[in-house]
């Protein structure tokens, strides 16, 4: 037992290799975090985050490819650009009936 005696005296060559150990879980935990996130640029996929969804402050992020647009509210009610196209009503059935107003006709899509 005269071997584990000797493993237990303070070497600071030994803490030093601890600490190190200690660092690269920290470097490895980093890193898996930044593969997590949605916006990587590494990232083949398409994404649509909303941050602060409904609030006066809220963000829509939309990525892609390696194109990320960002859009923000302005907290107004019915603001942002267009023009009102027509009226959908909602049917006893569930069914959505859309009526387009007189003056936008080309803004409907027309069936062949």
């Amino acid at each position: 037992m005269r071997f584990l005696d000797e493993d237990e005296e303070l070497n600071p060559i030994v803490s030093a290799v601890n600490l190190v150990d200690v660092f690269l879980v920290i470097i490895a935990a980093l890193l898996i975090a930044l593969a997590q996130n949605p916006l990587n640029t590494f990232s083949a996929d398409d994404v649509t985050v909303v941050k602060n969804a409904g609030k006066p402050n809220m963000e829509v992020i939309v990525k892609k490819g390696k194109e990320i647009k960002q859009y923000k509210s302005t907290g107004e009610v019915g603001s942002g650009e267009g023009m009102r196209a027509g009226v959908a009503y909602t049917m006893a059935d569930g069914s959505f009936v859309y009526v387009p107003e007189e003056g936008n006709a080309s803004a409907v899509p027309k069936k062949d």
